[in-house]
């Protein structure tokens, strides 16, 4: 009686309807489409000392929409960001007894918005600024980096959305050197595109407030000792000024590699609907085996057994699988792409991303 029972309940699997199934690929097509995660910027006020109880202030600028989160190397929790305004993230760690933060502990923050995921690693300390020591007032630096000069190349006439501020610092080479600009959120990347040479550019936004004297503040970083230099120059074009010939080499921050290509598989739930086809399939089933108190027995464990066996093949039918593409951008972070389909990209192919779209580089 009960093998035909569970006879009964694999032929009611295979009539079962397959619910969902065109509405979820429909979902992973456009999430493949959306725009992908970015990280524009990562920023922390340092302490002094890393001792219980002090703060480290973290803020993040990037994709608007998203959770982000920042995990600290030595110590024993993370932190969640706080989206403070658009694409704004905030938080505070409070530092603990049994923290091992040292000067040379890394701090990685993530970025998820929806599906996507991007990373980057902060690229100062945490505890104070390991500045070089001067030799003396006007001299070069004894020891550690030093920045020979600093100067926005190709100044524009005006300072409106679209126009290109282009930054060069020259000084100690190997070292990683960025900007940033009272006005502007976040930070300029600047590429060492030759020995000592720092260049990088930032495309003016709509949300940016710079003034022709906004203060520019350049920071160079070799090892665990850094130094920094402010712009001495306005940002606009003076009168009559004319425009070099020779135009900034821009760092390619979209740029990177990819690092792995993984298939998703996403398990669907099941719900009550799944449970009651399945058992009232099931009572029919069991209402045909036997008589009297036999009958009843069949119908309660077909009722029970093709409740079951619903709920299940409606959790496989609303399985969906996707594939995740890692790209290991240039500055260090990572970026992740969705696609429904298996996308044409070989791990350790050299990619551009623009948006959701990935261009091989040859």
């Amino acid at each position: 009686m009960y093998k035909r029972i569970v006879l009964g309940l694999f032929a009611l699997a295979a009539l079962l309807p397959l619910p969902f199934v065109a509405s979820q690929a429909q979902a992973q097509y456009a999430a493949s489409r959306a725009e992908a995660t970015r990280i524009d910027g990562f920023d922390v006020r340092p302490v002094r000392k890393a001792v219980a109880g002090r703060e480290l202030d973290f803020t993040l600028y990037g994709s608007p929409g998203g959770t982000a989160a920042v995990k600290i190397s030595g110590a024993t929790a993370g932190v969640v960001l706080v989206e403070t305004e658009a694409g704004v993230y905030e938080g505070t760690y409070t530092i603990r007894q049994r923290d091992r933060i040292t000067a040379t502990s890394k701090a990685t923050a993530n970025l998820r918005v929806g599906n996507q995921v991007a990373s980057t690693v902060l690229d100062e300390p945490l505890i104070g600024r390991a500045y070089a020591r001067r030799a003396g007032a006007g001299q070069r630096y004894a020891r550690g980096p030093k920045i020979d000069r600093f100067d926005v190349v190709d100044p524009p006439a005006n300072l409106v959305p679209g126009e290109d501020l282009n930054l060069v610092l020259s000084g100690s080479p190997g070292g990683v050197a960025s900007a940033t600009i009272v006005g502007v959120k976040g930070k300029v990347l600047l590429n060492e595109v030759r020995e000592g040479v720092y260049e990088g550019s930032h495309i003016i936004k709509r949300r940016d407030r710079i003034a022709a004297n906004s203060t520019v503040t350049g920071l160079l970083r070799v090892g665990e000792l850094e130094t920094s230099a402010v712009l001495g120059q306005s940002l606009l074009a003076a009168a009559g000024q004319a425009p070099r010939a020779r135009q900034i080499a821009r760092h390619c921050v979209n740029c990177g590699v990819i690092e792995a290509v993984n298939l998703v598989e996403v398990k669907g739930e099941g719900s009550y609907l799944g449970k009651i086809a399945g058992g009232l399939a099931g009572i029919v089933i069991g209402n045909q085996i036997g008589e009297g108190n036999t009958k009843t027995v069949a119908q309660v464990a077909g009722a029970a057994g093709g409740a079951y066996v619903g709920n299940e093949i409606e959790k496989r039918v609303k399985t969906t699988k996707h594939y995740e593409v890692v790209v290991r951008l240039e500055n260090g972070g990572t970026q992740t792409l969705t696609y429904a389909a298996q996308p044409p990209f070989a791990v350790g192919a050299k990619v551009k991303v623009d948006g959701n779209v990935l261009t091989v580089i040859q």
